[in-house]
């Protein structure tokens, strides 16, 4: 099964992937770990997605593609994918599509995290004090949500039109999200 989160940043995309990723032993592919990884490695490309992230903006569409496309052999032999941070844009659902038809595969279901901006605001400047990671930072993560909002949550009709969209309410405990999340995973398609 490949399954997209989807939902802005600080939903709780990354927490109910590792958890499906301990209980249905999926394959988590988080845009933002391979990002934060190739930030850690020093490299150039690292060191360009640094600054990236820094202002807030998207990584440009052939990073993150290349990114996934290079872990899906890995997803693949697992039996799926969670797919964590993307797509985050119309080209970038397109292309993943693509990409997963070419393997003879597509996506399953997308499941909606629904939240409040205002939470999430609050949120995020608790995690910032807490761990202070750059891309936390609450000016940074403004700037995300925003771009979340006006670049990445119209690709909502494009899986409604292919009937795979399923909204759970993000704002409860990690483990009511979590039954919710289950339901739709274990409903008869």
């Amino acid at each position: 099964m490949n399954l997209i989160l989807f939902g802005p940043p600080a939903a709780g995309k990354g927490t109910q992937a590792k958890r499906l990723v301990e209980t249905r032993k999926m394959v988590q592919l988080s845009t933002g770990d391979m990002l934060r990884a190739a930030i850690a490695s020093g490299s150039e490309l690292g060191q360009r997605v640094a600054g990236v992230m820094e202002r807030g903006e998207l990584v440009t569409d052939e990073i993150v593609i290349a990114l996934i496309e290079e872990r899906l052999p890995e997803a693949e032999a697992a039996g799926g994918a969670i797919f964590d941070g993307f797509p985050r844009t119309l080209a970038q659902a397109e292309a993943l599509d693509g990409m997963l038809q070419h393997r003879g595969s597509g996506i399953d279901l997308v499941i909606r995290l629904k939240v409040d901006d205002q939470a999430l605001m609050d949120r995020i400047a608790g995690r910032f004090a807490e761990s202070g990671r750059p891309d936390d930072n609450p000016d940074s993560f403004k700037v995300r949500l925003d771009a979340y909002n006006t670049q990445t949550a119209p690709l909502l009709p494009y899986y409604k039109g292919q009937g795979k969209l399923v909204e759970v309410d993000g704002m409860g405990s990690i483990e009511t999200v979590a039954g919710a999340i289950d339901k739709a995973l274990d409903k008869p398609r």
